[in-house]
């Protein structure tokens, strides 16, 4: 029996949220992805996390047992040294801010790193980093003011972490902004350019490539703008109720409760008039409220696809609303399929 991956040749995986939860790895989707791999599935893995450098997030998830080089990760620190080198000359002086990841992407693309605005930096690589300091930020104001180009990797406003959530690099990049009244170039998810990097590297077209992810404004939008189908995974950020109201940009062809369901054969819904069946159960919307028929568990993953559809057919046809449409969705997804 096919599997959800059997309709592609490769998988660029996102991180937090999908590999590991914190200092955990997600079991299934470890295995799902070991085994795919070893099975001739090519594999990469793409994160807007800037604080490390492809070598570290390789060793990371070798430690969990899976097999990984570093040529195989692309984070969005490697992807504003990329957007830079198309920008800048060879040699050219960029201060990085951020985690150890940042600098190291620039040094590896031939730039010289600056230590501060003092030494005239033609562009600021701004990516997340734990010990980023207000003198930090500073300097990059101060290079930005004297007409350095600015490059963030990313602006999740938020970092989930094992205590809770964490300000993200959105967030430093937001005072930045404030104190200088530019914005800057944004590389990092939902942008396409991981994607594309990752795909290019792995030599499979997007349309046989597959993004899976656990945020729809980065995950998912980034798979899209890179002309991929994505999965996903309710094991991180993004829920039903988030999913139920996303907007048709960050809308996943495919949802799993978490990556091993890539092994899994896939029910898609399919759509019998005015509603969805899928497998053995069927949904629709009758009088405001979403109506389950059918022996499948009416509270699983495998429903919640089907009411999905149903939902977002009724928000592009504005028979109800967003908040409307995440109440509706919210008890589903509960049962793993």
């Amino acid at each position: 029996m096919s599997t959800l991956a059997d309709g592609y040749r490769a998988l660029v995986v996102d991180l937090d949220g999908v590999v590991y939860r914190g200092p955990q790895p997600i079991t299934p989707a470890v295995d799902a992805l070991a085994a795919l791999s070893s099975g001739g599935m090519k594999v990469a893995f793409a994160t807007n996390n800037a604080s490390r450098s492809p070598q570290e997030v390789a060793d990371h998830l070798r430690s969990f047992g899976l097999d990984v080089q570093p040529e195989e990760v692309f984070t969005s620190s490697l992807a504003g040294a990329h957007h830079l080198s198309q920008r800048l000359s060879q040699g050219a002086s960029v201060l990085p801010v951020g985690g150890d990841g940042v600098a190291i992407a620039l040094r590896d693309n031939g730039f010289e790193v600056a230590d501060s605005a003092q030494d005239n930096p033609e562009a600021v690589l701004q990516g997340y980093g734990p010990n980023v300091t207000a003198a930090r930020l500073a300097e990059a104001a101060y290079a930005i003011e004297n007409g350095a180009v600015w490059v963030a990797t990313n602006t999740d406003r938020t970092l989930p972490t094992d205590r809770g959530v964490a300000p993200g690099n959105g967030t430093l990049v937001e005072a930045v902004s404030v104190a200088t009244g530019v914005q800057p170039e944004v590389v990092g998810k939902p942008g396409p350019l991981m994607y594309t990097m990752a795909a290019s590297a792995l030599d499979v077209p997007a349309a046989k490539t597959l993004g899976v992810g656990d945020r729809l404004d980065t995950d998912i939008a980034g798979a899209s703008a890179a002309g991929m189908d994505s999965l996903c995974v309710l094991s991180g950020v993004h829920g039903p109720a988030d999913l139920a109201q996303a907007p048709r940009d960050q809308r996943p062809r495919f949802v799993c409760a978490d990556a091993g369901g890539l092994r899994e054969p896939y029910d898609e819904p399919v759509s019998d008039g005015d509603g969805y069946r899928v497998a053995d159960g069927s949904a629709h919307l009758v009088a405001g409220a979403i109506r389950w028929s059918g022996t499948a568990p009416h509270d699983g993953v495998v429903a919640l696809r089907a009411v999905l559809r149903v939902l977002w057919d009724a928000l592009d046809d504005n028979r109800i609303d967003q908040g409307t449409a995440a109440r509706l969705a919210a008890q589903y997804g509960k049962t793993k399929e």
